[in-house]
């Protein structure tokens, strides 16, 4: 008789002395995985650190109102990558503290756990209304109070921001169309949404002339970024960090550079239970700031689209040579070359078919009201079988025979899996979720020797081994002149 492995996973042999081995294998082995994993975790942050030194740079050479909002809202990007990139070393560094002294990790899990598969989120058309008083609305329009806002969104150690908006009181929304792609996140994912807000008058009275926009540029933005990214990559290779075995980079401390501040207006957390194929509404909790340059008169609601995309319904689960029949009628065997993925288990005359997309002889649903056992041996089969039953609509039975017992030890295993994964993932395997993608950036980045690019990199002797050191040498009158033809493209 077929007995189901608790403990294993679908892709690991199935119960024997030999299983156990491969596992305590596997056990030793990612200790120095997780080695490789700081090292990336420490690249990471030296990366963000160089944008940081660029921007805190580009912050004090700015001379125009708009780029010195981008500056100000990349140096606060930066520093929240960097605050969640050293929280996950340091976990990292305890949870290798604890397995060399033989202990486990509360958060870990169990070498015998099964897990859930990862998947892709994405939160898109975000709408934040806003609630102006009459004697606001109705005030004269050349008296129009103007804050520049944005939205900050972090899943665990990823953050995105969007572009920026100016907001007056001739809007009623604020409006961040553009769809943000969270990659290899888990069913308990907790997406932070936060508003952020600068007063343009208070915060930037530097004397510069006034534009009316509703909505900073993108090309302008992704350009500024373009820039900074340029810089971090070239001082990356100049410099060679992120070797194994380096140390964590040195924060540097925030430069005392004038220009604008951002501000939290409002923050909210997205769960899977928010999931939904269609558009919906979040509760928004408000920051006391009421009476502030920077407030807004937020309704205390948000609206987006936030959708969710597990591996096991984009992603083939299994594969293989079957044999299958209903069991209306049982003497007609078939033999097909079967694919597990999503919510069906589809059928071919052959695997060629399933490699060109063909449509397939039949296809078997698989979801939450699907019946999978293995079934004692047959012996006229000569083997274990699978039975399948759908207990929804009109109840079928299909009777699976692979050509070998591993093989249908690795069916099984593959079935408990799909089904562990669908029960984590919930209302996100009813049916397969739409992202839309980003649009794509269309910029051309030139590197100049000498140019803004160079200077944003660290010279060679201000580095020590494995450290950075702040710049203290003053902005050039060439970066000043590259930020005014900068200005000057973009419009």
């Amino acid at each position: 008789m077929f007995c189901r492995n608790q403990t294993s996973r679908a892709t690991v042999a199935r119960g024997s002395a030999m299983e156990m081995e491969v596992k305590r294998g596997r056990f030793r082995l990612s200790v120095l995985e997780d080695s490789a994993q700081d090292c990336e975790v420490q690249r990471l942050i030296e990366r963000e650190v160089r944008i940081r030194e660029g921007a805190c740079k580009l912050l004090a050479a700015c001379s125009q109102r708009d780029q010195a909002l981008e500056a100000s809202k990349t140096l606060l990007t930066s520093n929240s990558r960097i605050l969640a990139l050293m929280t996950q070393l340091q976990r990292m560094k305890e949870a290798q503290a604890m397995l060399r002294a033989g202990r486990r990790s509360s958060d870990g899990a169990s070498a015998d756990e099964r897990l859930p598969c990862a998947g892709k989120v994405a939160i898109s058309d975000i709408r934040i209304p806003l609630m102006w008083k009459d004697s606001e609305y109705f005030k004269n329009k050349g008296e129009l109070h103007q804050c520049a806002v944005f939205c900050l969104l972090q899943l665990g150690t990823e953050i995105h921001d969007t572009d920026l908006v100016i907001v007056d009181r001739t809007l009623t929304d604020i409006c961040f169309d553009e769809p943000v792609i969270f990659t290899d996140v888990p069913p308990g994912f907790d997406l932070r949404v936060e508003l952020y807000s600068s007063c343009m008058e208070e915060e930037f009275s530097m004397g510069f002339s006034t534009r009316r926009l509703s909505r900073l540029g993108s090309a302008s933005s992704k350009k500024f970024m373009a820039t900074l990214e340029t810089a971090a990559s070239c001082s990356s290779h100049s410099s060679g960090t992120g070797s194994p075995g380096g140390e964590s980079p040195v924060l540097l401390p925030a430069l005392s550079v004038r220009g604008p501040k951002y501000h939290l207006l409002a923050h909210a957390s997205l769960t899977l239970c928010h999931a939904q194929n269609s558009f919906r509404t979040h509760d928004l909790t408000i920051s006391d700031t009421e009476g502030s340059s920077f407030w807004l008169p937020l309704y205390g609601n948000m609206c987006c689209r936030l959708v969710a995309q597990p591996l096991c319904m984009t992603q083939v689960v299994m594969c293989g040579k079957l044999r299958i029949r209903s069991e209306s009628n049982p003497e007609d065997w078939r033999d097909v070359y079967g694919v597990l993925s999503g919510s069906d288990l589809k059928c071919y005359q052959q695997q060629d078919d399933s490699d060109s997309l063909e449509t397939p002889l039949f296809t078997i649903p698989i979801n939450k009201d699907t019946r999978v056992r293995a079934t004692e041996r047959d012996p006229a089969l000569h083997t274990h079988s699978i039975t399948i039953t759908n207990q929804s609509g009109d109840e079928t039975t299909y009777t699976i025979v692979t050509h070998t017992s591993e093989d249908t030890n690795n069916w099984m295993e593959a079935f408990w899996q799909h089904f562990y994964d669908m029960s984590q993932w919930k209302q996100c395997c009813n049916g397969l979720m739409k992202i839309e993608e980003p649009s794509p950036k269309k910029m051309t980045v030139t590197l100049k020797q000498g140019s803004l690019y160079h200077e944003m990199v660290t010279s060679p002797s201000t580095k020590t081994r494995n450290h950075l050191q702040p710049l203290n040498r003053p902005v050039s009158s060439e970066i000043q002149s590259l930020l005014s033809n900068y200005y000057n493209d973009s419009y």
